[in-house]
């Protein structure tokens, strides 16, 4: 079968996979419904993220603040879209009710309010209409909007106390003026509420925000700092922390993700061409580092040979990104990319897709971060890694909803 699979056309493969998505998304929402996923337990399961240590605060009490739990949502509405199933959009919005209990308690996220309400609640409203999403959208942007620093012309990663478990992993130190690469894909909810509310002042800040990336983030090889770290009352450069990936200076991929996609939905959103460039000079880092590992994205594309080890998520959000490049460039540079996003994915699903839909997740090999003392998080199913393979399959066959 795999044989048979890999001598198929794009096309046919593209069909084939589309066919087991709506089986496996049938079964899953019907499992899961608007309880809220991250990763499965041993039964091969969805649990909900209270169940979970990322649910867990300290105190010993529950929270669905975690930064990967708009992303059920999300697939939610893209099937609702593909399939027009009332089921998906009844999940969806069960899940959006719930993370209203966020936008209550500021201190409890940071700058992750993208991640969680463009999937949800303004998926939502582009879909529907609905008043009430509409304002948790509008809320989540000016709690974003809030976390700007105005001399470093940059958005705080993370709030204070309660993230320094953030701190302790990847670094120590005071994370007050840090900056992070992942901040790229939470921007499209500034720039949606700029539009919703005719005030340019929350573009200002996305695009003051990506161009500070694009100096102290991206490098000239197309590689990417994780982190950049600032003094949080000058707004002055001091260091690049390593990160999630294999050590200061490495190239985590999926920050690497992050940095194609953020960047050509920046430029989707204010056409300013530097973006888009920005977004090639990162795509093409990207695209000549698994073209020799099979398509495949390690966790660090500077790793060491041994151990080896994937993130599957990273190649499905790269994928996406570089769809996204396709529909900004002329015919013959969209063949180039739209091409290169069909090897990641076909090399993914060869080697790491699940369609048995009595088993939860499609994808497995996502790896959360490189240094992970207890291999609880690496090459595992991950529901972000869902959710970029889904978005990218409804692009490919003209069916996803828009929802950056």
């Amino acid at each position: 079968m795999e044989e048979k699979t890999a001598k198929c056309s794009n096309q046919e493969w593209l069909d084939q996979v589309y066919d087991k998505l709506l089986v496996k998304m049938k079964a899953e929402c019907e499992r899961v419904g608007s309880n809220i996923p991250y990763t499965t337990g041993e039964d091969g399961k969805y649990h909900d993220i209270t169940e979970t240590p990322w649910g867990k605060t300290p105190d010993g009490g529950t929270h669905v603040s975690f930064w990967t739990n708009g992303f059920w949502p999300g697939m939610l509405w893209q099937m609702y879209e593909a399939t027009g199933d009332e089921a998906y959009k009844t999940a969806a919005v069960g899940v959006e009710e719930r993370l209203e209990e966020v936008l209550k308690d500021s201190e409890s996220v940071g700058h992750d309010l993208g991640f969680l309400f463009l999937q949800s609640s303004v998926a939502n409203y582009r879909k529907t209409g609905n008043a009430q999403a509409r304002q948790r959208g509008l809320v989540a942007a000016c709690e974003l909007a809030s976390r700007y620093n105005l001399d470093g012309r940059f958005i705080r990663a993370w709030p204070g106390p309660r993230h320094n478990r953030m701190s302790e992993m990847m670094g120590g130190g005071d994370i007050r003026g840090w900056m992070i690469i992942d901040c790229m894909m939470n921007l499209p909810l500034l720039y949606w509420a700029s539009r919703e509310l005719d005030d340019p002042r929350f573009t200002k800040i996305a695009v003051n925000h990506a161009r500070t990336a694009q100096k102290y983030i991206v490098r000239p090889d197309g590689s990417c700092n994780h982190i950049v770290a600032f003094d949080p009352d000058t707004g002055e450069y001091l260091t690049n922390p390593g990160g999630q990936g294999y050590k200061q200076g490495s190239s985590w991929s999926r920050g690497q993700s992050w940095a194609v996609y953020g960047f050509a939905l920046s430029y989707r959103h204010t056409g300013d061409q530097s973006f888009l460039d920005t977004a090639k000079q990162c795509a093409h880092y990207c695209i000549a580092n698994m073209a020799v590992s099979g398509w495949l994205p390690l966790v660090d594309y500077r790793q060491p040979a041994e151990p080896l080890k994937y993130d599957s998520t990273a190649a499905m959000c790269t994928a996406c990104g570089l769809l996204e490049i396709a529909g900004h460039v002329d015919e013959n540079e969209a063949r180039f990319y739209t091409e290169a996003a069909y090897q990641i994915l076909r090399a993914c699903d060869a080697k790491f897709a699940n369609w048995d839909p009595e088993q939860d997740s499609i994808t497995t090999g996502g790896t959360f971060f490189y240094h992970d003392p207890t291999g609880e998080n690496t090459e595992v199913p991950i529901i972000y890694g869902d959710y970029f393979f889904i978005e990218a399959i409804l692009r490919l066959k003209g069916k996803s909803l828009f929802e950056w």
